[in-house]
């Protein structure tokens, strides 16, 4: 039987969720992501962190998934923050840069997603 490609864990202390995501982010396992991202929202959690040391592989469905998660969280006051994207992940979000919806990214630290309207400056 073939193993999971993604596997989550998640890990809650009060209105704060700690997400472990490991394995490959792609088009077949992105919905895992936003359906466990959009659970934290609905269970009452503002505060994400996604801890991504242990993804393999992330393409720009696994971005989409994390812009959406970014805007939804954003909406109801609260905050995502990407921990240790991998290479390509940190590499599309740095090509994205500002104004578009997330602030730089650093390979090796945290990152918040926060949406930049269009005529903000950085």
């Amino acid at each position: 039987m073939p193993q999971p490609q993604l596997t989550v864990h998640r890990q809650d202390r009060g209105n704060r969720a700690l997400i472990t995501l490991a394995g490959e982010i792609d088009l077949e396992s992105a919905p895992l992501v936003r359906l466990s991202l959009e659970q934290c929202l609905r269970d009452g959690i503002r505060a994400i962190d996604i801890d991504l040391t242990h993804v393999t592989f992330c393409d720009c469905s696994g971005l989409n998934a994390f812009l959406l998660a970014a805007q939804q969280t954003t909406a109801v006051g609260g905050t995502l923050r990407l921990h240790h994207p991998p290479p390509m992940l940190a590499r599309m979000l740095d090509l994205i840069g500002p104004p578009a919806a997330l602030v730089p990214v650093s390979p090796d630290g945290p990152v918040a997603l926060v949406p930049v309207l269009s005529g903000d400056k950085p």
